[in-house]
């Protein structure tokens, strides 16, 4: 044991110089190594950074020469609006001075033209007073040939071209008023008939009498009742007159009222139907057909209303106008008339450029004041634009209602519009009925109008009062005298009479010469 002990320590003496030799030598290629490995590393490192210097280098080169081109195209560019100034300042320059000598040019000039014109001034003047003394001179002797002074002659001079500018004057009034009439008939003639052709007419109704039909004769004993009860009670719920005679299947309704005469013909058309008829029953039907009446009326308002496109009216103008199916004029029924001449003025106004719609508005109303609900004392032109006034009606629609029958005073175009489609409603032919009496009376009163001029030998008033004829005599009167005598008369009949459109003035003179051969 002692002996291996001994043995391995010995090896360990020997073999430790051998290790150590050994191990000097690999420490010393691996420092070798190390360093080598160093060297190459700084190397590679020395290499980057000179090539991020070059980098930077060149980075700020091309940002030393970007800033370097800027500056160049700043002071080229001030350079060139210097250049530009310059050259504008030499051509306001030279400008001025051309400027400066074409008014020195021009100031010699008219240093010149003074200098004639006051020479040609000075020659006037001295053959304005050998003129002058000239005209003196003739004077004299004019007045010494002719034995008349200067103002004497004057004054005859005068007086014959006083005469004859007169008879000139009217001469020529004469042709413009020919030439204005044809012109103004022409267009005044076209926008009419466009008008009345665009619009449908209705024809005249009756206005007095409503005829209730009935089946047979038995019911006229009951409608009458014991000792006539219920007839009474029917005439004093209604107001209406019931005539109840011979006439076979039919009873007379008389009554001014066109309202009243409905509701009298539908309480009897109910009473009739449900076969009950005493006086409380017929209170309460009339009471009943009352207020389907006032309900149809405010619907046939609102209807025509929005038939018309008209918005925005007063609940009681609407009702009014509903009320308007119930009251006729002169045999024309007065919505029908109403509608027909709000359509006339919509289509006239466009004719002419103006707001339809107002045009329809003011022709709807224009007779509002036909039916009040009260009974004033008051034209019903009048009336009718207190009426609109009252309901907020526009200025101008209000002036054309009042002044559609020249009551009020005309303030717009709009009312002359109403004004003449009114005329053109009621005078066209169908739309209204007249008395044989009053239309003998109109055509008299033309008659004898143009009869109580001196020089007029006859009168006829020819297609129904729409035309005069008027033949005088020729040794009375002159050409230039009938002129003026058309003229009068017109404007006389335009004065005093009332008449649906116009009247047209003929006067007529001749000579006539006869002889006989024998």
């Amino acid at each position: 044991m002692i002996w291996t002990y001994i043995l391995i320590a010995g090896a360990f003496v020997l073999g430790f110089p051998i290790s150590y030799f050994i191990w000097d030598k690999a420490l010393k290629a691996k420092r070798v190594k190390l360093l080598r490995e160093a060297e190459a590393e700084a190397e590679v490192i020395r290499k980057d950074k000179i090539l991020q210097a070059k980098e930077k280098f060149l980075q700020l080169k091309a940002d030393h020469e970007k800033y370097i081109n800027e500056k160049n195209s700043k002071i080229a560019i001030e350079e060139n609006r210097l250049k530009q100034k310059e050259t504008a300042y030499l051509q306001r320059k030279d400008e001025q001075a051309r400027r400066t000598k074409e008014l020195e040019t021009s100031i010699r000039e008219n240093e010149v033209i003074r200098e004639n014109l006051n020479h040609q001034i000075e020659v006037v003047e001295q053959r304005s007073e050998e003129v002058e003394k000239m005209h003196r001179q003739q004077v004299v002797q004019l007045e010494t040939i002719s034995g008349l002074s200067a103002e004497e002659a004057r004054a005859q001079l005068v007086e014959s071209l006083k005469n004859e500018a007169k008879t000139e004057a009217m001469s020529y009034i004469q042709e413009i008023m020919d030439e204005a009439k044809l012109t103004a008939n022409k267009e005044a003639k076209k926008i009419v008939v466009k008008s009345i052709q665009r619009v449908a007419s209705e024809t005249a109704i009756e206005n007095a009498v409503t005829i209730f039909n009935i089946e047979n004769d038995e019911i006229k004993g009951r409608i009458i009742g014991r000792e006539g009860r219920n007839i009474r009670a029917l005439e004093a719920a209604t107001g209406i007159e019931i005539i109840v005679d011979d006439t076979p299947e039919a009873i007379v309704l008389s009554g001014f009222d066109p309202v009243r005469r409905e509701i009298a013909r539908l309480a009897l058309h109910q009473l009739v139907t449900d076969g009950r008829i005493h006086p409380a029953r017929i209170e309460e039907v009339v009471n009943k057909v009352r207020h389907q009446i006032e309900e149809e009326i405010i619907e046939t308002g609102k209807r025509t209303c929005i038939d018309l496109g008209i918005h925005g009216m007063h609940p009681e103008l609407v009702r009014l106008v509903g009320k308007m199916k119930y009251r006729s004029s002169y045999g024309q029924n007065l919505l029908q008339h109403s509608r027909e001449t709000a359509n006339l003025c919509a289509i006239m106004a466009s004719e002419l450029g103006l707001n339809p719609k107002k045009a329809r508005r003011a022709g709807l109303l224009h007779d509002i004041g036909k039916v009040p609900d009260d009974e004033p004392e008051l034209p019903h032109a009048v009336l009718g634009m207190k009426l609109a006034e009252k309901y907020k009606e526009k200025p101008d629609i209000c002036n054309a209602i009042g002044s559609h029958h020249e009551e009020v005073e005309m303030q717009t175009l709009l009312a002359p519009i109403v004004q003449v489609c009114d005329a053109i409603s009621g005078a066209r032919p169908g739309a209204r009925r007249e008395a044989v009496e009053s239309y003998i009376k109109r055509l008299n009163e033309l008659e004898n109008m143009a009869m109580s001029y001196p020089g007029v030998m006859k009168t006829y008033a020819i297609q129904a009062g729409r035309e005069l004829r008027v033949i005088v005599g020729s040794d009375k009167i002159t050409d230039a005298e009938s002129e003026q005598l058309s003229y009068d008369i017109a404007k006389r009949i335009q004065d005093e009479m009332t008449y649906p459109g116009q009247v047209k003035i003929t006067v007529i003179r001749e000579t006539r010469s006869v002889s006989y051969a024998k």
